[in-house]
């Protein structure tokens, strides 16, 4: 049965920690739920697929092919397939990530 949610609601932080909850997996594609502590981070890597993330609440650095952007609540970015990115939480943020696999 469809149900009706305030995105950010369902996710909380967790102090030092970042929290991931998947929303939707099929083999076409994720939908992801994290929530970042401030000062945490996910490392430079790279994703086989374009990944589109949007800011649900606080303020994220999202560094892509070396260039930094600051992406803020109610904002997003697209971080295309193959290239490197990073994350890190200038505050407490919570994101949706949406990978397409085709």
């Amino acid at each position: 049965m469809p149900q009706v949610n305030r995105v950010a609601d369902l996710i909380d932080f967790q102090d030092g920690s970042i929290v991931s909850k998947e929303i939707v997996k099929k083999d076409t594609g994720t939908v992801t739920l994290f929530a970042f502590d401030e000062g945490q981070g996910l490392s430079e890597h790279t994703a086989p697929f374009d990944a589109l993330v949007q800011i649900l609440d606080g303020e994220a650095r999202i560094t892509v092919s070396g260039n930094p952007y600051v992406v803020k609540k109610d904002e997003m970015i697209i971080m295309p397939a193959g290239e490197p990115h990073a994350l890190a939480a200038l505050k407490r943020f919570k994101m949706l990530l949406v990978m397409i696999r085709s």
